[in-house]
């Protein structure tokens, strides 16, 4: 089955996000425990993607979230416009002053560094996103009437609450009914499921949602945690060399949720944390497309790699339907993001296609 995408002249919008957005603050090149400075970048896994498509792709992209309307919401709000990503479907929240019934959320991270691991601390219980709930939005309106091409969210927002979870399955249902394409990134975290119900939960949650997916994404953890397939042999730490499991692992799920037009995920083999092999996958009408090879790839920050994946692989469709030319454009934005600091992409489409097409990494004047 190939992917219907709707003509670009009858959308307002190519794409639409929904998830939450953290402040994220980065102390560079030192740690979290001893830091005096911080810098600050805005960032989330469904976001991220929305991003990467407009700033980018030149693609037309939205984002429904929510924040306290307070300073720090409005400087959040600030660099999702800066990044070009439309704001009308922000829900604004009165500030209680105190923060002790809805907060925006923040998110430390380290980059890490050779031996030492990235690092991500979130600070975002009681946040304005986590409490979104069935009919904050007008789904009617936004896919029926205004047209979106695709719709991307993700198993982290579906996991913040029971609430989230809710919404999400409303926003893929009214997706579906309107013809727009769905993706889902599983993007398991244990940490956030483990309050809420744990594995169980977030199998039951997660498998509900798959019935509306049309484009799953998540690597082998994702889908053994998330969707509860298991394949003998495979690998969390996925390379180019040991992918047969996770073929496997997708023939089952394509079997099990006929609905899965693509299966995708980057292969990363982490040598170092800053230092990778990097790849990635993509299932389409019965054919599996691998990516370019990029052989120790060095890391500047790896956080958003997979996001940036993401909007490359989408656009890849978007462009042009071709299972071949999405996984490329998805492994070399993910390849160049993780080249600059933050969560989102600093390059260009034609950056992209310079190391689709093998271009080297000689000076440019």
């Amino acid at each position: 089955m190939s992917l219907k995408i709707k003509p670009a002249n009858t959308c307002t919008f190519d794409e639409i996000s929904l998830g939450e957005v953290m402040l994220r603050l980065d102390p560079g090149e030192g740690r979290i425990r001893t830091a005096r400075e911080f810098k600050v970048w805005e960032g989330g896994g469904e976001y991220n993607v929305a991003r990467g498509l407009k700033k980018c792709f030149g693609l037309r992209t939205s984002v429904c979230t929510a924040f306290v309307d307070n300073d720090v919401g409005r400087l959040v709000e600030d660099f999702i416009m800066q990044g070009g990503v439309n704001t009308d479907y922000i829900k604004w929240r009165a500030d209680d002053g105190i923060g002790r019934s809805v907060r925006n959320g923040l998110n430390f991270t380290e980059r890490g560094f050779g031996i030492r691991g990235a690092v991500g601390i979130p600070d975002r219980g009681n946040t304005a996103a986590s409490q979104l709930k069935p009919g904050d939005f007008d789904w009617e309106h936004i896919f029926g009437k205004l047209g979106v091409r695709w719709l991307h969210t993700g198993g982290i927002f579906a996991a913040l609450s029971e609430s989230t979870a809710a919404v999400t399955i409303e926003a893929v249902k009214a997706a579906q009914k309107h013809g727009t394409i769905v993706s889902y990134d599983l993007n398991y975290r244990p940490s956030l499921w483990k309050s809420i119900g744990g594995l169980k939960k977030a199998q039951e949650v997660n498998r509900e949602i798959a019935r509306y997916v049309d484009v799953m994404i998540g690597n082998e953890e994702d889908f053994t945690a998330s969707l509860g397939f298991e394949v003998e042999g495979a690998d969390a730490n996925l390379s180019h060399i040991e992918t047969d499991a996770f073929k496997k692992m997708i023939t089952k799920a394509v079997a099990e949720f006929p609905n899965f037009k693509v299966a995708a995920t980057t292969l990363r083999k982490v040598i170092t944390a800053t230092v990778n092999d990097w790849s990635a996958i993509c299932y389409m009408n019965g054919k599996f497309h691998e990516s370019r090879h990029y052989e120790a790839l060095e890391i500047l920050d790896r956080v958003g790699g997979g996001d940036s994946f993401a909007s490359g692989l989408i656009y890849g469709f978007l462009s042009s339907g071709d299972g071949q030319k999405a996984v490329e454009y998805g492994a070399a934005h993910g390849a160049l993001a993780m080249t600059t600091p933050g969560d989102t992409s600093m390059v260009n489409q034609k950056e992209v296609e310079k190391v689709m097409g093998g271009g080297s990494a000689r000076v440019v004047r």
